[in-house]
């Protein structure tokens, strides 16, 4: 037994003694590669691609051991193009790495900036308070405004589009940035874990047709919508009404109570849960 962990050991230090410093760079290379690269799609909806083709990667393992033939076939076809598919999936990621790289904005690369919230339910229903004030008083004064709140998607391509704020929500706050003519106005405000991270952002438009009576905003708001899983909140500078979109939908003339309910359901999971498991028993009333 002894002579076997010698050997263990002698093998360990034969390879440690090895190592010259240049495969060294070279792993420290690859490890930098591989960092960034799961930095650069863990800020953007990318994160989400990235785990259905993990995801369909253990089903063609599963599916080959199995010996399925037919869905093997597919599977094979599917990833023997591989390397094309994800550059047409991940265009806008790669395009934008090869760009910071380009301009030298290594700055930007620092640890993962995941979802940090440290907030307790009741403070974030006290956010959802300060926006609905917020946008109830802007409402009034039929002020435009476009509220991004960040759900589960990452929107660091967004946010990258706008200015940095990194204030606590509040609401005069939140009317001095949509106050008409002051700078950050025409963009959309973008709040993550509590806390008014960007404004000034651009969102993605629609394509779909949602009336010629609803302008920018209101198309900002559902592309937004459409394409992560934030919940949109904007005010027409014309008639003042509030609406609200959320995966691809969206909901007009809201009252004061309506938006305040949405943003707990969003804010806070266990009141969203209550307000899901009080309609279920009227339901069954």
């Amino acid at each position: 037994m002894a002579d076997f962990f010698s050997s263990i050991f002698d093998g360990i230090m034969k390879l440690i003694l090895s190592i010259q410093w240049y495969d060294i760079a070279d792993i420290a290379l690859v490890a930098l590669a591989i960092y960034y690269c799961v930095k650069l799609v863990r800020q953007t909806r990318a994160f989400h691609l990235v785990k259905g083709i993990v995801f369909m990667g253990v089903v063609y393992m599963i599916v080959s051991t199995l010996n399925m033939s037919a869905t093997s076939y597919l599977f094979n076809h599917l990833f023997s193009d591989i390397v094309i598919v994800i550059i047409l999936l991940f265009q806008p990621e790669i395009r934008h790495a090869i760009e910071s790289f380009g301009r030298g904005d290594f700055r930007k690369i620092s640890f993962f900036s995941g979802r940090n919230s440290n907030l307790t339910g009741d403070e974030m229903r006290t956010c959802a308070s300060n926006i609905a004030k917020a946008v109830s008083n802007m409402s009034d004064k039929k002020i435009g405004a476009l509220i991004v709140l960040e759900g589960k998607t990452l929107l660091g391509e967004i946010i990258s589009t706008g200015s940095p704020v990194d204030s606590a929500v509040t609401a005069p706050v939140i009317e001095n940035i949509f106050f008409p003519k002051a700078p950050l106005h025409d963009g959309a405000m973008i709040i993550r874990d509590g806390r008014i991270h960007s404004a000034g952002c651009i969102l993605p438009l629609t394509q779909a047709d949602i009336g010629k009576e609803l302008g920018t905003r209101h198309r900002a708001a559902m592309g937004m919508s459409e394409n992560s899983d934030a919940l949109v909140i904007v005010v027409s500078e014309e008639t003042g009404a509030i609406s609200v979109a959320k995966s691809g939908e969206m909901k007009r003339k809201l009252t004061l109570g309506e938006l305040l309910e949405y943003l707990n359901g969003f804010l806070v999971p266990e009141d969203n849960e209550k307000q899901k498991s009080r309609a279920l028993i009227r339901r069954k009333k």
